[in-house]
């Protein structure tokens, strides 16, 4: 009787080994896995950066531009008002 019973505990213990060896498989298989996944969202996340800063980068340099633009514009608009007033008071002056 203790043979069969020592047997079956044998037997037994094989088994949880054996199904620890499987699950420890698939918890490596797992980990892998999921280091994949980390690995290309990683990279994913890094490209989408890159091209949110291009873009950024590219909005700057065209509001850069309109506000340099708009400077000019108003330093004509500026130079006309000063002019007219110039004129304004030597008309003023000679009266």
């Amino acid at each position: 009787m203790k043979k069969v019973f020592l047997g079956l505990a044998v037997m037994a213990s094989l088994l949880v080994v054996s199904c620890k060896e499987t699950t420890q498989d698939k918890v490596e298989d797992a980990t892998e896995a999921v280091g994949n996944e980390v690995e290309n969202a990683t990279e994913n996340a890094g490209k989408e950066i890159d091209s949110a800063a291009t873009e950024v980068k590219e909005d700057v340099k065209d509001a850069a531009t309109e506000v340099k633009e708009g400077a000019k514009d108003a330093a004509a608009k500026t130079a006309g008002a000063v002019e007219n007033a110039a004129k304004d008071v030597k008309e003023a002056a000679k009266k």
